[in-house]
């Protein structure tokens, strides 16, 4: 009978601890925190480099069309989603026309070189920023008539405003590409006021214009 009881505690004993064994063993369930998400910030500095192309707005003989590059540089603000802006943008242009006869009389118009000073205000979707601006709008413009072989040019700085819609990409740390549709619109000048009596006046010269770039973000 001792044999017994002692066999039957033994029994017991063992079939007690490894239940109290998993019970000391087991552990609460928790959940493991997200991983954060990396939001990115579009606050701060740029350079960067753009070029495009420009075309009068309007058709037929004497339109001005061409291709211009620069450089850009600009800041930002990121308030949440929304992102502030100011940014400059120079560069130089081939964008003319011709209307005449060559080596008898023409007359030709070309841009030489272009720019604007614009506020920005877009929307960010992290990587990707959806923008519409305006601001400033200036060209360099040189208009040189030819008669028989005989040259007369002049040039005037033409100011106006401008106004257009961009999205703008991060696809590195500091790096980013844009595409940007801008409307220009500049004042007429008045040309060989000197060698003409009266000059010739020119009417408002409307541009439409699509350039892309790339910027470094400091």
């Amino acid at each position: 009978m001792k044999k017994f009881l002692l066999t039957t505690t033994g029994l017991i004993a063992l079939a007690i601890v490894p239940a109290n064994a998993a019970d000391l063993g087991a552990r609460p369930y928790a959940k493991a925190p997200a991983a954060a998400i990396a939001i990115n910030n579009w606050t701060g500095f740029y350079l960067g480099a753009m070029g495009g192309y420009a075309q009068e707005n309007s058709s037929g003989v004497g339109t001005l069309s061409g291709g211009f590059a620069g450089g850009t540089a600009g800041y930002n603000w990121q308030a949440g989603n929304l992102v502030f802006g100011i940014e400059a943008d120079a560069a130089w242009a081939d964008v003319g026309a011709t209307v005449g006869i060559p080596g008898l009389v023409s007359v030709t118009d070309t841009i030489r070189s272009m720019g604007t000073v614009r506020g920005r205000v877009g929307y960010a979707f992290d990587q990707v920023l959806l923008y519409g601006t305006g601001g400033y709008a200036w060209i360099d413009n040189r208009l040189t008539a030819t008669l028989l072989g005989v040259g007369l040019s002049d040039s005037q700085f033409h100011s106006g405003w401008t106004a257009g819609v961009g999205v703008e990409v991060m696809f590195a740390p500091r790096w980013s590409v844009k595409a940007e549709y801008l409307y220009r619109s500049l004042q007429g000048e008045t040309y060989f006021a000197g060698n003409i009596p009266g000059g010739v006046s020119t009417g408002t010269m409307n541009l439409n214009s699509f350039q892309v770039g790339v910027n470094y973000h400091f």
